[in-house]
């Protein structure tokens, strides 16, 4: 077992194989996009499981050695997550190592090699895959956990949750893709994810996060369960 997955809450990437998911379980929550201390003791305050730190190209970007600081600033139980697109695999572990994060969450390549290379580090893998006509299965890769976006990720667009995810993605999978704090319980109810992950959906405007949305959003995901 890696070991950025030892410190996360329940529900947890811990979950031993073959386990099955139980609806009364607590909701898994990740906060993405993260950037001032204000984000990050927002959302622990709150009762986020994950943070995470985005190091592609993006208005929520930030560097390694931001990364390193705010991380120190967040407990143990909870995981924090570096955002990858595309990027080289020696650039990822280089960050990861700099940044200190826990888990790596990849938006491609779809490489079983470049996981695997991932893997041998210890650190948690989130592979990101968008909602097509196929549905993927958590652990193709090797990953610990699935995040199924929308179609066009980071559009901010709600998509076709009631599609039957649930029932194709596998046990260890977040939900993604125009969530907000005024849909996001209806979409818990609707498709019994492991978890939810949030960026846009709890902004002010792009890039810049809103403490009020933060706390409601935790909420009202876990309301839905």
């Amino acid at each position: 077992m890696r070991h950025g997955v030892a410190a996360v809450p329940a529900p947890s990437p811990m979950r031993q194989a073959g386990d099955v998911s139980n609806s009364s379980d607590p909701l898994f929550v990740k906060i993405c996009g993260l950037r001032t201390e204000r984000d990050v003791d927002t959302a622990v305050a709150a009762g986020a499981d994950a943070i995470g730190f985005v190091f592609s190209a993006s208005p929520r970007r930030i560097d390694a050695a931001t990364a390193a600081r705010l991380g120190r600033r967040v407990p143990e139980h909870v995981l924090t997550v570096g955002v990858f697109r595309q990027e080289p695999l020696d650039d990822v572990r280089a960050l990861a190592e700099e940044s200190g994060i826990r888990a790596i969450q990849l938006h491609g390549p779809d490489d079983r090699a470049y996981y695997e290379a991932l893997a041998a580090d210890g650190r948690t893998l989130i592979r990101a895959a968008a909602f097509g006509d196929s549905v993927p299965r958590c652990g193709e890769f090797g990953e610990d956990m699935l995040l199924l976006d929308a179609p066009v990720p980071g559009s901010g667009i709600a998509w076709d949750w009631a599609r039957g995810p649930q029932a194709a993605a596998g046990e260890r999978w977040l939900l993604a893709g125009g969530l907000t704090p005024e849909n996001v319980r209806d979409a818990v109810a609707a498709t019994a994810p492991f978890g939810v992950d949030v960026s846009s959906g709890v902004e002010q405007r792009r890039g810049v996060k809103d403490p009020a949305l933060i706390r409601e959003f935790v909420e009202a995901a876990r309301a839905g369960r």
